[in-house]
C-alpha cells in the first residue's frame, strides 16, 4: 500500500514540473479559480438558418425574378409593383432585360396607333416610353423575353415581367370607353365582362340595371367584380341580359359609367353554319344572277368569305359584296347573319358551272357550292 501511495505522488509531481516548465502566452494571465471557460469575444458569427419550415419560410424570393424595372425621376431604377397608382400626365419608362424582349399594354394605344407610346430594343433591354399619360392608358403594361432557334421564337416564361398602372385623372373614375353605349355578348359556354375599370385603386364599385332599376348583387358566385377587368358573368345565362351600368364612389365623388346592353346568344362556337342559294340554277344567255352565301354565327364573330366562280380564270368582271347585321331570333336570342353575294351580268357560256363559297371565322372554316346551268 505504501508502494502505490509512493508512486502516486511521484507521478503528481512530475506533472508539476511539467506544467511549471511551460511559459504562458502573452497578454494572458493565468486562469483563476471560478474564471469562465468560454472567453468572451467581439467576433460577429453569421445566424444560422434554422432548417425545415422556418428556413422555407425565410426565403421569400420568387424562382423566377421580374425581369421588369421603372425609371425614377432621380436617375434611379426600382423593381415596379404588382399595381401602381400615377398621376395622368406622368411620363412612364418601363426597361426589362434581355436583347430580344416582347411588351404587351392596353389595346387603346394599339387602336389608334398612339405616337405617345415608344418601343424600343436596345442591346441589353427592351424600352418602352409612354408620354403625356391619361387615364385612358389605365391597364396591364407586361414583358417577356424571347427564346429564337432561327426565325422562330417563343416566350420565355421564366423571364417575364409586368405590372398594372392606375392613372388617376380628375374627374375619371372610369377607364373612359370611346362609344357611349356598348353590347356584352352572353354565351352559355364562356365567361362574360362588363368592362366597368376604374382609375382609383380605391374606389367602390357597383353594377345596376336600368330597368327594373335596381342594383345587382355581387355575391363571388355567378358574378364577381375584377378591378382589372370589370364585372365578370362566370356562368350567362338569357336572364342576365339586359341594360346595365356601373356605379364608382372615391373621395366623397360619385360617376356613372357608359351603359351596357347584355345579349343573349343562342348560337353554339364552331366553324360558321353556311349556305348557299343562287337566284336561279338555269339561266338564259345575257340574263343577269346572283349567288348568295349565308352565315349564322356569333354577334361579336365576324366571317371572312372567299369565291371560286367558272369565270375567274378568264377574268370574268364579277361584283362581291359583304355585308352583316344582328337580328332578334325570338326570347331575346341575338345572332349574326353575314352574308356575301356575287352578282355576273349578261350571263354567258364561261359563267356556266360550279359557284363555291368559303366561309371562315377563328373556329374554323365551312365551304358550300352550287351549280349555275346555261339554258
Amino acid at each position: 500500500m505504501k508502494v502505490w501511495l509512493l508512486l502516486g505522488l511521484l507521478l503528481v509531481h512530475e506533472a508539476l514540473e511539467d506544467v511549471a516548465g511551460q511559459q504562458p502566452p502573452k497578454n494572458k494571465r493565468p486562469k483563476e479559480q471560478g474564471d469562465n471557460r468560454i472567453k468572451p469575444t467581439n467576433k460577429k458569427a453569421k445566424p444560422k438558418i434554422p432548417k425545415g419550415k422556418d428556413r422555407d419560410s425565410a426565403d421569400t424570393t420568387p424562382k423566377n425574378p421580374s425581369i421588369m424595372v421603372q425609371a425614377m425621376d432621380s436617375g434611379r431604377f426600382q423593381k415596379p409593383a404588382a399595381t401602381m397608382s400615377l398621376t395622368a400626365g406622368q411620363t412612364v419608362e418601363l426597361r426589362c432585360k434581355g436583347s430580344k424582349v416582347e411588351w404587351s399594354y392596353p389595346s387603346y394605344l394599339d387602336a389608334f396607333k398612339d405616337s405617345r407610346l415608344s418601343l424600343k430594343q436596345n442591346e441589353r433591354y427592351g424600352q418602352l416610353t409612354l408620354v403625356n399619360s391619361t387615364s385612358a392608358d389605365t391597364g396591364e403594361f407586361s414583358c417577356w423575353g424571347q427564346l429564337c432557334n432561327g426565325y422562330i421564337c417563343r416566350r420565355d416564361e421564366s423571364r417575364m415581367g409586368s405590372t398594372y398602372i392606375f392613372f388617376t385623372e380628375k374627374g375619371e373614375l372610369f377607364v373612359p370607353s370611346p362609344s357611349y353605349f356598348d353590347v356584352v355578348y352572353l354565351n352559355l359556354d364562356r365567361q362574360a365582362v362588363v368592362p366597368c375599370r376604374v382609375t382609383v385603386l380605391s374606389a367602390k364599385v357597383t353594377l345596376h340595371r336600368e330597368f327594373p332599376a335596381k342594383e345587382i348583387p355581387v355575391n363571388g358566385t355567378d358574378i364577381v367584380y375584377d378591378m382589372k377587368r370589370g364585372f365578370v358573368y362566370l356562368q350567362p345565362h338569357s336572364d342576365h341580359q339586359g341594360v346595365v351600368y356601373c356605379k364608382a364612389e372615391a373621395g366623397g365623388k360619385s360617376q356613372i359609367s357608359v351603359k351596357y346592353q347584355l345579349l343573349y346568344v343562342e348560337v353554339p362556337s364552331g366553324p360558321p353554319s353556311t349556305t348557299i342559294l343562287a337566284s336561279s340554277n338555269k339561266v338564259n344567255g345575257g340574263d343577269d344572277i346572283s349567288v348568295l352565301c349565308t352565315v349564322l354565327g356569333e354577334p361579336d364573330v365576324e366571317v371572312e368569305f372567299r369565291w371560286i366562280f367558272p369565270g375567274q380564270k378568264d377574268e370574268r368582271p364579277v361584283a362581291i359584296q359583304d355585308t352583316w347585321r344582328l337580328i332578334n331570333r325570338g326570347l331575346g336570342h341575338t345572332t349574326r347573319i353575314s352574308q356575301s353575294v356575287i352578282t355576273i351580268e349578261d350571263f354567258e357560256t364561261i359563267d356556266a358551272g360550279y359557284y363555291i363559297c368559303t366561309a371562315q371565322n377563328l373556329r374554323g372554316q365551312t365551304t358550300v357550292a352550287t351549280t349555275v346551268e346555261f339554258s
